[in-house]
């Protein structure tokens, strides 16, 4: 990966950076917000930007900045943003780039991330993913996201917003960089014991009301669902293993967090992957209870198969076809039959 050189000359931003090096993806009438959360330990400011020529002051003081764009559809902000923060042109055009593959890149003056943010929607009770792009540098933070509703780091906002005692207050921007990631990995376990819940609701069902209803599409929309996740962690697992051993001055100081963030990445993938093969396994429970219902309607429907194959022989001399009532009476014995096992599967909870 060709790293951006240190300039020794100032240079216009035309001259820097050709329009054409970053083509915007998409184009959406929402309008791009930009908030600026300025600290240290001793001073702390939240604004809500208006355009990106406040951003310079920020970019001068020593104070930690943590920039979050919301919208990454107007390349011509994240292309001034890169003239700024000195962004190489291949990360401005990644950063207008959706559903990309999760990755870590390293330049001269930053490191860039690009992840999947999950959250589990109740109201539609189904997944919803957000790409979230990451810049470190060693004094500022910048974080790229689509522009949809909320994300998972309200609790980090209130945490800067309160004591100047609290270690994030304290620490630099690689410590923030490894608390989002950490709010990230919070919420994957989040979303897990959603879907734990949702599956052992479908395990009792199963095997305590005899599965009444066929739950086959729910185990594999819970499946599929877990696959999201796996697809998602699994990345990040490897991005974070891979920051944790890299000897880079602007993460040095997070490399031990980064280790005991490694771990419970492994954790969630590991129980990730359970819960996968606990779909699987409900789903085999469920077919067996399904071929052991079949076997006992096989069994009460023996009689009447039994009743209607003597009956249905062709031999010339059995009494009971000479009796003027014997059809009658084999048609109440098979009705009674029929009555027997429909009061029988009714009770089972099967009809």
């Amino acid at each position: 990966m060709k790293k951006l050189s240190s300039k020794k000359n100032k240079k216009t931003f035309n001259d820097t950076y050709s329009s054409s090096m970053i083509q915007p993806i998409i184009v959406a009438p929402k309008e791009v917000k930009i908030s600026v959360i300025d600290y240290d330990a001793d001073f702390f400011e939240e604004k809500v930007l208006e355009n990106l020529k406040n951003l310079y002051d920020y970019k001068e003081n020593e104070h930690t900045s943590w920039i979050n764009i919301e919208g990454t559809h107007d390349a011509q902000i994240i292309k001034r943003l890169g003239w700024l923060y000195q962004l190489h042109p291949v990360l401005q055009e990644a950063v207008c780039r959706e559903n990309q593959r999760a990755k870590i890149d390293f330049y001269e003056h930053n490191i860039f991330v690009v992840l999947q943010m999950l959250s589990y929607n109740d109201t539609i009770d189904d997944l919803e993913t957000e790409q979230i792009s990451i810049v470190l540098g060693e004094k500022y933070l910048i974080t790229f996201q689509e522009g949809k509703e909320g994300d998972v780091f309200d609790e980090i906002r209130v945490n800067l917003r309160g004591s100047s005692k609290q270690k994030l207050r304290n620490a630099g921007s690689s410590y923030l960089f490894y608390v989002l990631l950490d709010a990230i990995v919070d919420n994957y376990f989040l979303i897990l014991e959603k879907i734990t819940d949702k599956l052992e609701s479908l395990e009792i069902k199963i095997i305590r009301d005899h599965a009444s209803q066929d739950p086959t599409y729910e185990l594999y929309e819970y499946k599929q669902r877990l696959m999201i996740v796996r697809k998602a962690i699994r990345p990040l697992r490897d991005i974070v293993g891979q920051l944790s051993r890299e000897d880079n001055k602007i993460i040095r100081e997070s490399g031990f967090y980064l280790r005991g963030l490694y771990q419970r990445i492994t954790q969630v993938v590991e129980d990730t992957e359970s819960h996968i093969e606990m779909s699987s396994n409900l789903l085999n429970m469920y077919l067996s209870v399904i071929g052991q219902r079949t076997n006992q309607v096989m069994k009460t429907l023996m009689p009447l198969t039994f009743i209607a194959g003597v009956y249905g022989m062709n031999f010339k001399n059995m009494p009971e076809l000479e009796w003027q009532y014997g059809y009658f009476l084999v048609l109440i014995l098979m009705a009674g039959f029929a009555g027997l096992a429909y009061w029988f599967f009714k009770r089972m909870k099967w009809l």
